[in-house]
């Protein structure tokens, strides 16, 4: 790095320190040429931060031309928002529990306009009722989307969907299924499962309040038996630490899943915990095969859909696995 000079974070630098009489600090001038504001302009938006500065041959120190950068681009980020979407309500979700461990306040806040309590929204050829205050995530699990799709591509007969949320995975199956249960250990989730349901004409679709764990012992016991299951539960593992606890719910509920799923039946299988690696989830499958005495073939391997991008070498934004597994027949 040049001395006197800091990299930014789209990728230019800042105008040269004036080594003179302000070590340390840029003039506004100079800063606003880089940004290619005018004078004006620049002390206008500097003033506005509450940075104080009389005019453009004030000096800033460095962190404030930052701060002045990031505003910028705050502002052009919504502009494109607006120009783009011209959105009738943004809400923010500031709620998820990562903030809280970086000392981060939680809240959730209209930003502009007007945001309602639920919404409809299109996936495919359903319509679903979506909460966008209170529903997980931005209120629908959209990083599913694509493998939703390409598990209907084998659903057929009695379809099991456990963890079910809002109905997904079973109202996308449901069309090319029998009888299609939904299971949820949320009354509100299942009632919303229930709208749903209706709303798209699914009258084959029975949502059910159920902790997905007992669900599955019991109905292995009694002899239930279905062509299709879903395993999409929430993530066991937020951590390491946690690893081996999540590895055998895992083996748990795959286990359940293969005793009582007929053979040439589908079974889709997912984990969203980070630790949980593709091949690891791969080696629980293969352990609940051999206790379960099932020959199991691997139709597909997936991840979270093409918009939750996957970066090289950023390991931790390939969080989500699915696999698409079919029960052999021998």
């Amino acid at each position: 790095m040049i001395p006197g000079r800091q990299d930014f974070t789209d990728g230019r630098t800042a105008p040269r320190v004036d080594d003179t009489k302000d070590a340390g600090k840029v003039r506004v001038y100079q800063v606003a040429k880089d940004l290619g504001l005018t004078n004006k302009e620049l002390v206008t938006k500097v003033q506005s931060l509450g940075i104080e500065v009389k005019n453009h041959m004030s000096s800033l120190d460095l962190d404030d031309v930052q701060r002045v950068k990031r505003a910028l681009e705050k502002e052009r980020q919504e502009s494109l928002v607006e120009e783009r979407l011209s959105p009738t309500g943004v809400l923010a979700r500031h709620d998820v529990r990562a903030r809280a461990l970086e000392g981060l306040d939680q809240e959730i806040k209209v930003l502009r306009g007007e945001v309602p309590q639920t919404v409809l929204v299109r996936d495919h050829e359903r319509e679903y009722e979506v909460d966008l205050r209170r529903g997980q995530k931005t209120g629908r699990f959209l990083d599913q989307r694509e493998n939703r799709s390409a598990a209907a591509g084998y659903a057929r007969g009695r379809l099991l969907d456990c963890f079910s949320y809002d109905g997904g995975f079973a109202l996308e199956l449901a069309a090319r299924c029998t009888e299609a249960i939904a299971l949820d250990i949320s009354e509100e989730a299942v009632a919303r499962i229930a709208r749903n349901a209706e709303r798209n004409g699914l009258r084959n679709v029975r949502a059910t309040v159920a902790n997905a764990f007992d669900f599955l012992r019991e109905a292995e016991r009694a002899g239930e038996r279905f062509d299709t299951i879903v395993l999409d539960p929430p993530g066991f593992a937020r951590n390491r630490a946690a690893l081996p606890r999540a590895l055998g719910g895992y083996k748990e509920i795959n286990l359940r899943a293969l005793k009582m799923l007929n053979p040439g039946g589908t079974l889709v299988t997912c984990s969203c915990s980070y630790p949980v690696s593709e091949e690891l989830l791969l080696e629980v499958v293969q352990a609940a095969a051999l206790d379960a005495r099932a020959v199991v073939s691997l139709m597909e391997k997936r991840m979270q859909s093409r918009d939750h991008p996957v970066l090289i070498g950023v390991p931790e934004t390939h969080y989500l696995k699915c696999l698409i597994l079919r029960k052999l027949e021998v």
